[in-house]
């Protein structure tokens, strides 16, 4: 799936040890667009925090995983982000954004592709 918006509150990131090492998660929440704006918490995990680099005021397409379970007899759910394209001013240096299934460009000084296939 994917939800499209603008990031309104990144909030402080968390971590911990659990059975299977050392994790980090940050939530970030983002307000779609439309006559009736919704405001949905995403959370991002372990490396992709860095790689995703998501600040307050960007406009993002996520790719997201929803995905609830149950504890105690109380239903929680989780809205996972996979991938993210940053929407408006182009990255420089012909680079994709993070996440994008676009292809990253590689030149030399002179603009010549500098890649021998």
């Amino acid at each position: 799936m994917e939800i499209t918006g603008k990031i309104i509150q990144v909030l402080p990131e968390q971590s911990g040890n659990g059975r299977n090492g050392t994790w980090r998660k940050r939530d970030y929440v983002l307000e779609t667009e439309g006559q009736y704006p919704k405001k949905v918490c995403m959370t991002v995990w372990g490396d992709k925090i860095d790689q995703f680099n998501m600040q307050q005021g960007d406009a993002v397409k996520a790719g997201i995983e929803i995905e609830s379970r149950e504890f105690n007899s109380r239903w929680y759910t989780d809205v996972k982000v996979w991938r993210v394209d940053k929407q408006g001013d182009s990255p420089a240096g012909g680079q994709a954004s993070a996440g994008s299934p676009e292809v990253t460009t590689f030149n030399d000084d002179s603009g010549e592709d500098i890649l021998p296939f």
